[in-house]
């Protein structure tokens, strides 16, 4: 489940019209969310408050063999208007799952941003500041987030830890989304590391579809054929000046739309030539409340492999007798009113196994006011000691 500085900043991307999903970083979220989500450690309780559209802070307390905890600000100079209260926010919006893919955004035109006033601009680039404080080790997190223009973003963030080689690493990353295509920059601190993003999507550019749907009359009225899936390939290289040492992993992924009918699935296939690894994954949306994922992952220089398999079954209620009896006895023309989409959802259950039988489960959901995450994780192959560990996760906002 993500925390309330997560969500916070989600918010962030929403309310600036930023496409956090159109990125190489996020080719496989879908498999990640289904099969790579973490148990819990111990207990741990967190308090968070929007205390005004600008600003939030956030403290957690926990205990694993020793009491420890955070204090975390933010900032941000866009009035961020969404819900803060644990007991109104949608699940789907802080609990990660299967990913359904929209279509693409038309960027925003420059001229959008400009506010005049009195033949002077007056508008300023949105701002997000974080910070992090960890107790008692004194361990701090930063970002500095900016929206530079309608298609890019600067992205900084840094660590500041006496265990880290020269006390801490800074990470810069420059963002562009064009729709279409989307391009990052990146540069560490750490080994002096440049790196380059890209992924590009194909099918009919956003920026021109909406130029035809502006520019067609009633005249000449042009059909444009909907679009039922999406195919996109990327890749990242990276090189490191200290250590003379570089990288690269190439990606392709194909995942159906909102308008296609059958069963929204997703698949990918990413390639690391230089290491030898190659992962494929398959996830599908079996359900309203299920979906389903595997991944497979192979190196062909050792001919090492791993499966995993997993699992996501939300669980709704249903409506009681009393309830039905009660909705029949009322006139016809009545109309019940709108629900909330997560209305029916009391929470959402995820498991996942590999083939060394290790296996995780997680159940997150709403308890009145608060969110809660219960997770545990095992090891089937050790007689002696199967449960590897056991969390809870508290977290109320106001």
């Amino acid at each position: 489940m993500l925390g309330f500085m997560d969500y916070v900043q989600q918010a962030f991307y929403e309310a600036s019209h930023w496409n956090h999903d159109n990125s190489y970083g996020a080719l496989t979220a879908t498999a990640k969310a289904l099969l790579d989500f973490e148990t819990p450690p111990g207990l741990r309780l967190n308090l968070s408050s929007l205390s005004s559209p600008n600003f939030a802070t956030s403290y957690t307390v926990g205990s694993v063999g020793v009491v420890d905890g955070s204090l975390s600000y933010l900032y941000s100079s866009l009035p961020l208007k969404t819900e803060s209260k644990s007991s109104d926010i949608d699940l789907y919006h802080v609990i990660r799952g299967y990913r359904h893919a929209q279509d693409l955004r038309r960027p925003d035109e420059p001229w959008w941003w400009e506010i005049w006033h009195e033949g002077k601009r007056i508008d300023r680039r949105d701002t997000l500041l974080y910070g992090r404080l960890f107790l008692p080790r004194s361990s701090l997190e930063a970002l500095y987030l900016r929206r530079i223009s309608p298609t890019r973003q600067l992205k900084v963030s840094c660590v500041s830890d006496s265990s880290l080689v020269n006390g801490g690493t800074i990470l810069a990353l420059l963002q562009n989304d064009y729709g279409k295509y989307s391009t990052e920059y990146l540069y560490s601190t750490d080994s002096a590391l440049f790196g380059f993003r890209g992924l590009y999507n194909f099918g009919l550019d956003p920026r021109k579809a909406a130029k035809l749907s502006t520019s067609s009359t009633a005249a000449e009225n042009i059909a444009i054929e909907p679009t039922y899936g999406r195919f996109s390939a990327g890749a990242e290289l990276y090189y490191g000046i200290l250590n003379k040492s570089g990288g690269m992993s190439t990606g392709i992924r194909f995942t159906t739309l909102p308008q296609h009918t059958g069963f929204p699935y997703t698949m990918t296939l990413t390639v690391n030539p230089l290491m030898g690894n190659l992962s494929t994954s398959y996830a599908v949306k079996a359900g309203r409340s299920l979906a389903l994922c595997s991944r497979f992952d192979f190196n062909v220089y050792s001919y090492e492999s791993d499966l995993q398999m997993g699992l996501e079954l939300w669980r709704r209620q249903q409506p009681t007798g009393t309830v039905d009896w009660a909705a029949k006895m009322i006139r016809a023309d009545w109309k019940k009113p709108s629900l909330r989409a997560d209305e029916d959802i009391s929470g959402v259950l995820k498991a996942r196994v590999d083939q060394n039988w290790n296996i995780g489960i997680l159940w997150e959901g709403r308890i009145k006011e608060l969110l809660f995450t219960l997770g545990a994780s095992f090891d089937l192959r050790k007689r002696d000691k199967i449960v590897k560990g056991v969390g809870v996760e508290l977290q109320y906002s106001s």
